[in-house]
């Protein structure tokens, strides 16, 4: 009997009594999936306590309903607000692996989808498009990226609307069956919600992603070049802590996503850098260093954008 059964079910087995709480984390996969969200993730300490705050709240809620206590299926909808690049789409993965272990979900995967794959273009297009996602998400989790753009009340043609009442009924008749999380940036989630209502009430947990310090991003920016086999010069530290301090005040700044567009972009001027004297004898200190140069060779230094981050 699944989680999701017994709030409602009745039962001649006597209650349980004594619960080894150690146990029981490990059992459910709560304690192997926090504590790979701290190896996945720099930083985000508020995050990663809310995190933990509500796999507490799903653990004791699974012992008390074995304990024979009184307990009602908790809202489990979410809302996850912050700047691209903070780890929202990682903590969602975790959270659905938390979800599925202690059985509030039947399965453990995350779909994630955009505006586009729920809002067609034509009438009759919007509903088919939003619960043939429904059904693939149902008994798992749906993350919605950018939820806000679900609602244009400036465009008089916008299908967007109807997606949402469709979203909405779902989430609250088959609450048992699917986790939505909503994410965005924090004030244009804001403002969504004041719009439409009906998703505010239905969210039980608002978690709020903060940006990377640029300390933080050094870390990350070096754990990427170590999985890939490859490590900073001092010089080139030096002058990758100030491609981060420049990098963040351009547009379209997307916190690690940025900082892995830099890295992958660093790889390649390190490889052309080599590549270029065909004559030369390499030995591996060669192959795994970064350079100044590497770093230095940037647009950013000379007040332009990464392109790849630069759009919108």
């Amino acid at each position: 009997m699944t989680m999701l059964d017994m709030p409602n079910a009745t039962t001649t087995e006597p209650a349980e009594t004594s619960f080894d709480l150690r146990k029981e984390a490990e059992a459910a996969g709560i304690t192997e999936t926090l504590q790979q969200l701290e190896q996945e993730l720099i930083g985000l300490k508020p995050v990663k306590s809310r995190v933990r705050q509500i796999a507490s709240l799903l653990l004791i809620e699974r012992i008390r309903q074995r304990a024979g206590l009184a307990a009602a299926p908790p809202t489990l909808h979410m809302s996850f607000t912050g700047n691209p690049g903070t780890g929202k789409t990682t903590v969602a993965l975790r959270m659905a692996k938390i979800l599925h272990g202690l059985g509030f979900v039947r399965r453990g995967q995350v779909i994630s989808v955009t505006r586009d794959d729920l809002v067609g273009q034509y009438i009759g297009h919007t509903a088919p498009k939003t619960k043939e996602i429904l059904k693939k998400a149902m008994g798992g989790v749906l993350f919605i990226d950018e939820a806000y753009y679900l609602h244009r009340p400036d465009n008089e043609r916008d299908y967007g609307q109807e997606s949402i009442e469709i979203l909405l009924q779902v989430m609250e008749n088959q609450r048992e069956d699917l986790v939505v999380i909503l994410a965005g940036y924090g004030e244009r989630m804001t403002s969504f919600f004041a719009s439409n209502p009906g998703f505010r009430s239905r969210i039980a947990h608002h978690i709020e992603f903060p940006d990377y310090a640029e300390a933080e991003l050094l870390v990350i920016a070096e754990l990427m070049l170590k999985e890939r086999g490859y490590r900073f010069s001092a010089a080139a530290r030096e002058a990758f802590e100030r491609y981060i301090a420049l990098r963040r005040t351009q547009p379209f700044f997307s916190n690690a996503r940025s900082i892995r567009n830099a890295v992958d972009r660093i790889r390649l001027r390190q490889a052309d850098r080599l590549v270029s004297d065909l004559d030369r004898m390499l030995d591996v200190a060669d192959l795994e260093t970064i350079d100044p140069i590497d770093v230095l060779a940037s647009r950013v230094f000379s007040g332009g954008a990464d392109a790849r981050d630069a759009k919108p």
